[in-house]
């Protein structure tokens, strides 16, 4: 995988750095940084981080914060956000692991002599795609909580191990017990592809769940993560006391680095990289209130490796995402401003996702912007940063552009577009369109024609890294594309036409005048004009122009 380009300036890639650091064992030391410290890459134990000296951002006050607010709830992050770490921590609070504490702004303010029993289940590991699957992992994981407490289950059902461990936990310790649950959702999302194995692992964890609310005169504390929120009334109707903090603005930063823990905790390990450029490919998640984070998982692979690349995002490829925007007819020029309400946000369900839910969730989209109408929070969605705009639009194009999708003419348009080659990118464009099977089409089942090549040719360009707007307002009217890079500018129109050679969509950039925005910064502009063809499925016309 090679050194993704600057965004700002659109060199092409360089080969690797050289001086890699080597190593790559979790808590791996920094080769070369002076430092000394240690990363805590794949590091999901606070016990691990602490007694090893690993980089720590401390999340103490957020868990003071909720111990002092309430005593259940819900949390949904996207993957590799540190809420199983999060989990941990609260483990180790509660049974009174002082020494890990020291120095973190909670210490001073617990009473270390009064510990708390904790049952932690986990549905983070294993495949949950056969049926019972999700039931032996719950059995399992309770039976050796039982065992390391001397206490026996017999052969109760998962639901009934689960009231009998509480009780006897409470019982013998004379404290209620810490109920945590870590990927809540995951033996329902693994089975998405299969909706009966889906429902019936939903239906098993609706059951499993509603003991713990039966259970609350033994249960002190509560917290249930995952990735997907799914609906009350369809997994969470028997646990309708959990109060749901994912867009609480109190916790916003509950996961994930903030501007000021790069200042502070990796000012070391950052010293000497771009924080423009960290900025841009890195942060931008929103949950509420003024704080945005960056990704963790990505800011620990750049401190070791030294290179921006899309480090969350090559760790799952989101094969049920994409799928499911060319199912709904999303087109990928659409993800960037898309509207929702808290309620959408939180719609999911099997058989019943809606796209603007999937991708908020998973991490794909975040929130942009908010708003309030009658009463009614309304959230526009954007991509968080250039790490996940880049490489969806990638995914995205490989799916929609079939085997035309290569990198081969994809590296020969990126270098032709900075060049300012529009011949040379031309030729790319119509071996891209040739290549994709003549019914592709409606196999991706895009309803409109011209959304479909428009969606094909923006998931194309982005997914190279350009700095690119859709639908971009002026004065005169919206460009459909506008495209920067190199000190260029690129401005597209497209059309669908009966037949080529009219001229109609050079003619509208030209006629509105929408260059007259981009004249500023005083770079050339280029006006392209692309027609196609509904008969030949492909460009018919790639008019070109000055702006």
């Amino acid at each position: 995988m090679a050194l993704v380009s600057a965004p700002e300036s659109h060199r092409r890639p360089a080969g690797k750095m050289a001086g890699e650091p080597v190593g790559c064992r979790p808590c791996a030391r920094l080769a070369g940084m002076g430092a000394g410290r240690k990363l805590p890459i794949g590091v999901q134990t606070f016990r691990k981080i602490r007694e090893e000296d690993c980089c720590y951002a401390d999340k103490t006050p957020h868990i003071e914060r909720l111990l002092e607010r309430g005593d259940h709830y819900f949390l949904s992050r996207p993957r590799r956000f540190g809420k199983s770490l999060l989990l941990d921590t609260i483990k180790e609070l509660f049974e009174g692991s002082e020494e890990l504490f020291r120095g973190l702004a909670i210490h001073g303010r617990r009473d270390w002599g009064r510990r708390h029993p904790v049952l932690r289940l986990s549905f983070g590991g294993g495949g949950f795609t056969i049926g019972g699957a999700v039931a032996t992992r719950a059995v399992e994981q309770l039976d050796a909580i039982a065992a390391d407490h001397g206490v026996d289950l017999g052969a109760l059902s998962p639901e009934g191990r689960l009231e009998h461990l509480l009780r006897a936990l409470h019982r013998s310790t004379g404290e209620r017990v810490v109920m945590l649950v870590d990927e809540y959702d995951k033996p329902i999302l693994d089975a998405l592809g299969d909706p009966e194995t889906a429902r019936a692992n939903r239906d098993f964890l609706r059951g499993l769940y509603g003991v713990i609310k039966d259970s609350e005169a033994h249960i002190r504390f509560t917290l249930l993560t995952g990735v997907s929120k799914f609906s009350k009334v369809n997994l969470f109707s028997g646990l309708n006391n959990l109060e749901d903090i994912t867009l609480d603005p109190s916790f916003a930063t509950i996961c994930g680095y903030t501007e000021e823990d790069l200042d502070t905790v990796f000012a070391q390990e950052i010293e000497g990289l771009d924080r423009s450029r960290i900025r841009e490919w890195y942060n931008g998640y929103h949950w509420g209130g003024g704080a945005r984070v960056y990704n963790p998982f990505d800011i620990l692979l750049l401190c070791r490796r030294r290179e921006y690349r899309a480090w969350w995002f090559e760790t799952a490829t989101p094969t049920f995402l994409v799928d499911t925007l060319i199912r709904r007819g999303v087109n990928s020029f659409d993800l960037g401003g898309m509207i929702a309400d808290e309620d959408l946000l939180s719609s999911f369900d099997v058989g019943e996702i809606a796209p603007e839910a999937l991708l908020f969730q998973t991490g794909y989209l975040t929130i942009s912007e908010t708003s309030t109408r009658s009463g009614r929070a309304r959230y526009r969605l954007d991509y968080p940063n250039l790490e996940v705009r880049q490489s969806l639009n990638a995914a995205l194009f490989k799916r929609l552009a079939g085997p035309a999708a290569g990198p081969a003419p994809q590296g020969r348009l990126h270098d032709h577009l900075l060049d300012g080659n529009l011949a040379g990118a031309e030729a790319e464009f119509r071996a891209i369109f040739a290549g994709i099977p003549t019914d592709w089409h409606r196999r991706n089942d895009i309803a409109h024609f011209e959304g479909y090549y428009a969606s094909v040719f923006y998931a194309c360009l982005a997914g190279l890294g350009f700095d690119i707007s859709v639908e971009d307002a002026s004065a005169a009217g919206r460009v459909d594309l506008a495209l920067r890079c190199g000190g260029r500018v690129y401005l597209f129109e497209f059309k669908v036409v009966e037949r080529a050679g009219d001229g109609a969509a050079l003619a509208q950039l030209r006629g509105r005048g929408y260059a007259d925005k981009y004249r500023s910064p005083g770079g050339p502009i280029h006006l392209v004009g692309v027609e196609f063809s509904e008969q030949t499925r492909n460009i018919a016309a790639f008019d070109t122009g000055g702006g």
